[in-house]
């Protein structure tokens, strides 16, 4: 299987190969943080690798901060980066959680945000957490009708990332969208 990010995913397989990393209780003791702990931490972190170039204009960026938000969790999520005419970050929003092998996507909710943000382009994203990166025919049929209907409102669907633990995999690179 092909590795396409540099930036690896913290996986429950790889987390006894570090230091273990603490956190203070309520008391001010410090105690081993638990798995729960340090993957969230992890998702807020995430937010550091677009604050300081915060433009979505690279695959592997796009790629590494999509993985560090969605590819951990125990349940799909489909988010959506919205994205202003020069490809600079309005938002990242997650606009639905599902269960362990579906989200409801409803295309309706997607385009009322793009239009509340006032944006220009879009680049959505959600998770296997089967950790397999390709997409099914839901997932593909979904990105059509999402492109669609993002394009009668002038609002660009750039690309749709699908996260897993082995990976990620671009639609558009996959010449599907």
């Amino acid at each position: 299987m092909q590795h396409d990010n540099p930036i690896p995913t913290l996986s429950y397989d790889d987390m006894n190969e570090g230091q273990p990393l603490y956190v203070r209780s309520r008391t001010g003791r410090y105690k081993v943080a638990t798995d729960a702990q340090v993957l969230a931490a992890a998702r807020v972190a995430a937010e550091s690798l677009i604050a300081g170039r915060d433009l979505m204009d690279k695959p592997q960026t796009v790629k590494a901060y999509l993985r560090a938000k969605l590819g951990n969790l125990g349940h799909e999520a489909f988010a959506a980066l919205f994205l202003d005419n020069h490809l600079k970050v309005i938002r990242y929003m997650e606009m639905s959680q599902g269960t362990l092998t579906q989200a409801s996507v409803y295309p309706r909710e997607v385009v009322k945000a793009a239009l509340r943000l006032n944006a220009a382009a879009l680049i959505v994203g959600h998770n296997h957490p089967s950790g397999v990166p390709e997409a099914s025919q839901a997932d593909i049929a979904l990105t059509k009708h999402l492109r669609q209907a993002l394009s009668l409102i002038d609002v660009r669907l750039l690309d749709h990332i699908i996260v897993g633990a082995y990976g990620t995999g671009s639609m558009a690179e996959k010449g599907l969208i």
